[in-house]
């Protein structure tokens, strides 16, 4: 039987891709940042599409973006008007604009998607998150993007190294980015915790590494109402206050309430705190590791699932940074560095929305290269990804009334 194809559609893939960031969005946010004033014959809306595309189809260099998008000016200029630029043009932008016109359309694009279809989020839940939790739970963690030492003064952090840090807190009920820092690796993640937490409401719950470990912020956030999940480092100082059960058949090796001794430890978090020796599988082979948390009541075995539940962010980072194109960049200036990996969340929500439209059931690394390998055709885009590929939908397996018995067994 000949496969059905996907159906024509007036715009390109690409087009369709971007038709889901709210129109008129980035003209109003570039006047409201003034920089309308610095775009002559190139606005912004061309220089976000030049970024959108460069991420991703893996462009090279700002030559390859500008010859590339040259010789499709015609479905280009179907693309709201956008247009081609030199390359000086676009280099003059990456270094000169302001990279936060990126960010505000982040963030009003994330909004947008939710209104138009509010199980959009809904929809993405973490599949290791304990299901019993009702509550928004996040996960706080940052990952470190290599950048090139001898030409990037403004992000050194080692001799002989640069790099830009993605500090990030994602809802892990939604799978949906909530607060985001971009800049400079030689930021300890613990400065930037506070920014992260700020909007977390009373009752949510916060998990993160022990490298976001700082007393006085955890106090604070118990003092909101906040629950907050993380790991003990090495040289902390306590007393037990009280033995709770513990579960070795579960691996819940210890189960206390402690203090915290010291004067300035006891000083930056007064209160008691839940303490939790537990062996768990960490690839393959089981580890010893211990938990902190400020709740009280709830089991040892759900403080481990919640720490356990924090690598969706991990999938999250793996998602953006080998899918995408944040392992070599087209300028080397700070501002084009940050509108670079602000393009590549960006272009991340729309291809998420529409592998929930479509139902893919495949890995984003596949849902990208369908789409890039697309990206000029004038295809349905819903049509493409439901149709087209080399592999269709997981079987499902259907019981029939002679495989429930035994061979041998069935009744007369």
């Amino acid at each position: 039987m000949k496969k059905k194809q996907p159906a024509k559609n007036k715009l390109c893939v690409l087009a369709q891709l971007c038709k889901w960031i709210p129109s008129h969005a980035t003209s109003r946010i570039a006047r409201d940042l003034g920089q309308e004033k610095l775009s002559r014959t190139f606005d912004a809306w061309s220089h976000v599409i030049c970024l959108l595309y460069s991420q991703l189809c893996h462009s090279i260099s700002l030559a390859d973006v500008c010859d590339a998008l040259a010789l499709r000016s015609s479905p280009l200029s179907l693309l709201r008007g956008a247009r081609a630029p030199k390359r000086n043009t676009l280099s003059h932008a990456n270094t000169r604009r302001d990279p936060q016109l990126m960010e505000k359309l982040f963030w009003e694009t994330l909004a947008h998607l939710q209104s138009v279809c509010c199980k959009f989020g809904a929809s993405g839940r973490y599949g290791g998150l304990p299901r019993r939790f009702k509550r928004a739970i996040h996960a706080v963690d940052s990952s470190t993007i290599s950048l090139v030492a001898n030409c990037m003064d403004w992000a050194k952090h080692r001799r002989r190294k640069a790099a830009a840090k993605l500090h990030l807190r994602l809802d892990l009920q939604t799978f949906l980015p909530r607060m985001v820092i971009i800049e400079e690796a030689s930021h300890h993640d613990s400065t930037r915790a506070v920014r992260l937490c700020a909007q977390l409401a009373p009752g949510e719950v916060c998990v993160f590494d022990k490298a976001y470990v700082h007393f006085i912020h955890l106090f604070e956030l118990a003092a909101r109402g906040v629950f907050w999940v993380t790991r003990a480092k090495d040289n902390m100082s306590f007393r037990v206050k009280r033995r709770l059960k513990a579960d070795r058949a579960k691996g819940i090796l210890k189960d206390q309430i402690i203090e915290l001794v010291g004067a300035k430890a006891k000083a930056d978090y007064p209160i008691f705190m839940r303490r939790v020796l537990a062996r768990i599988e960490v690839d393959g082979k089981m580890q010893t590791m211990v938990f902190l948390t400020n709740n009280l009541d709830w089991a040892a075995g759900s403080v481990v699932q919640l720490y356990q539940a924090r690598w969706a962010i991990e999938v999250f980072f793996k998602q953006i940074k080998q899918t995408l194109k944040l392992a070599g960049f087209i300028g080397y200036s700070k501002n084009a560095i940050q509108w670079q990996i602000w393009a590549a969340l960006l272009i991340w929500l729309p291809a998420g929305f529409q592998a929930y439209l479509s139902g893919w059931p495949h890995s984003f690394s596949r849902l990208v290269a369908m789409i890039r390998s697309h990206a000029w055709e004038r295809f349905h885009l819903l049509d493409l990804l439901t149709f087209h590929g080399t592999a269709s939908r997981p079987y499902r397996m259907m019981a029939t009334a002679h495989q429930a018995y035994l061979p041998g067994l069935r009744p007369r």
